[in-house]
């Protein structure tokens, strides 16, 4: 205590009296507010893709961290040097990878809020407006999808904000794990079945690990060409079925709108009336694609989402909302609490006795939450509906766009259908026709070539798929910024790169 005492009162006269003060708060917050203006306005000018080599920042920052404070002055220079050449810049008007991560002036300003606020809201006790704006706004959201009332907290469901659809999906398995366990009985755990098709995504498979549910028993149904690559009710009734022959237990379904890979939407109908025959828990992910069913258009989409159970998408990834932010609604709230609750003395409440409130502590893994609703509320309450709808379908009609562009040039061939704002595409060089296999490799090498020549180039970003065997590329508008002359400016990179590519094979 004595060597800490004297390094401060002696060599450190610069050191703030108070680590919040408000004043000090005000002058280094507009700081990096003007510091994050100037980024966004000159976003477009960086090379979209990362191109430092692994380890760089070790050799730019030092190996201990400093004894005395430095100016907050040093250290956003530092951000300018060091650290923004190490980010691949995801709100980049020429970011076309994964999927979006779009970014807003609101959902900025109401994180801001919400960290500023830095509540710990684990119960209703702990921040009363934390709970009930999140309910709330939950409600909102579920009327602008046109969800099923039972899917509503006004119908005996409800709404909960989780970090990601990782989180949403572990819970619901667990929710409908202990749930089974409760019929057939805890030692049963090794019977259980969880299905997706080989499109879901790899979190309901880590999921399923972490839920306890034996490897052996995860079925990655397959898909076929034919339907798109959506996961065929027949297929899950065959896979089903040949289980329950064999003395397994079908638990859980995750069925998918709006795939990773392609974005392919499996039948949600024809899955829910098998699962409904089988006891088996549904659950939607409509991470990516779920945003854009707030428009009447795309609603069908997510027709027969009534007889799932559960239901999330990801405001974080095309709803102008930052990370993290996904969105989980359930029929039946007491089973999430049923499995996740914990009732320590240490936060026994008067309010949690009543059985009035909601404790969102109950409906995720861990204890502690943040105030996520806030930026939420932002959002929605800054663009309002019409707003938002309309910068959605901005999206979908630059994708239209890009997909038009592909049409135009024969070497190039869309996969997929484009259901939403994303266009699986493809050069051709072989004839896979006599070629087959052989023919298929050549192309999708050459196409793999492609797509790394134009990231290196740090022009625009796209990432890529492997559907069927074929490799694609993915080019995924969503971004805030993108307007249709990057879309047009992005295609003719394509174009210039594989005309060099071309004629490098040509020698």
């Amino acid at each position: 205590m004595g060597s800490l005492y004297t390094d401060i009162t002696e060599n450190s006269p610069a050191l703030p009296s108070n680590p919040l003060d408000p004043e000090e708060f005000r002058r280094q917050g507009h700081m990096v507010i003007d510091f994050l203006a100037d980024y966004y306005r000159e976003i477009g000018t960086y090379p979209v893709r990362s191109q430092v080599e692994p380890g760089y920042l070790r050799k730019c920052i030092p190996e201990s961290a400093p004894n005395q404070p430095e100016p907050i002055e040093t250290i956003l220079k530092d951000v300018q040097s060091h650290i923004v050449p190490g980010i691949t810049h995801w709100q980049s008007p020429n970011y076309f990878a994964y999927f979006p991560s779009s970014g807003s002036t609101a959902g900025f300003l109401g994180e801001m809020l919400s960290t500023g606020f830095n509540i710990v809201g684990f119960n209703w006790m702990s921040s009363p407006a934390a709970t009930e704006l999140e309910s709330i706004v939950m409600d909102w959201l579920g009327n602008m999808l046109k969800l099923p009332s039972s899917f509503l907290f006004s119908g005996g469901g409800g709404g909960v904000l989780q970090g990601t659809t990782c989180e949403a999906i572990l819970c619901t398995l667990t929710a409908a794990r202990d749930k089974m366990l409760d019929k057939i009985g805890r030692d049963q755990i090794g019977k259980l079945v969880v299905y997706g098709s080989d499109q879901t995504h790899c979190a309901l498979q880590k999921a399923a690990q972490i839920a306890g549910i034996h490897p052996a028993n995860f079925r990655a149904v397959q898909t076929f060409i034919s339907d798109s690559f959506g996961l065929s009710p027949a297929e899950l009734r065959m896979t089903v079925e040949a289980d329950i022959a064999a003395g397994l237990v079908p638990l859980f379904l995750c069925a998918t709108v709006g795939t990773t890979s392609s974005t392919a939407v499996d039948f949600l109908p024809g899955l829910c009336k098998v699962a409904t025959e089988h006891e088996i828990w549904v659950h939607v992910d409509a991470a990516y694609a779920g945003s854009a069913c707030i428009c009447p258009e795309f609603r069908h989409f997510i027709d027969g989402v009534e007889d799932a159970d559960s239901f999330s998408f990801n405001a974080h990834k095309w709803f102008f909302t930052t990370l993290d932010c996904c969105c989980l609604w359930v029929k039946n709230p007491k089973s999430l609490v049923r499995a996740l609750s914990t009732n320590p003395e240490y936060l026994k409440n008067k309010a949690t006795e009543s059985k009035q409130v909601v404790d969102y502590k109950d409906w995720q893994i861990a204890l502690s939450r943040r105030f996520r609703s806030l930026k939420l509320w932002l959002v929605l309450r800054s663009y309002g509906v019409a707003n938002l709808r309309n910068f959605l379908r901005s999206h979908v009609k630059m994708a239209k766009v890009f997909e038009g562009l592909i049409s135009l040039d024969s070497r190039f061939e869309v996969v997929v259908p484009r259901y939403f704002a994303t266009v699986c595409f493809r050069f051709v060089h072989a004839d896979e026709t006599d070629g087959g296999d052989e023919a298929l490799g050549i192309n999708n090498e050459i196409n793999k070539k492609l797509l790394e020549r134009i990231n290196a180039s740090g022009k625009i970003y796209m990432t890529h798929a492997v559907i069927g065997g074929i490799y694609v590329i993915r080019f995924a508008v969503g971004a805030t910024l993108t307007e249709e002359h990057h879309v047009r400016d992005a295609w003719k990179v394509v174009q210039q790169h594989i005309t060099l590519l071309l004629s490098e094979l040509r020698k």
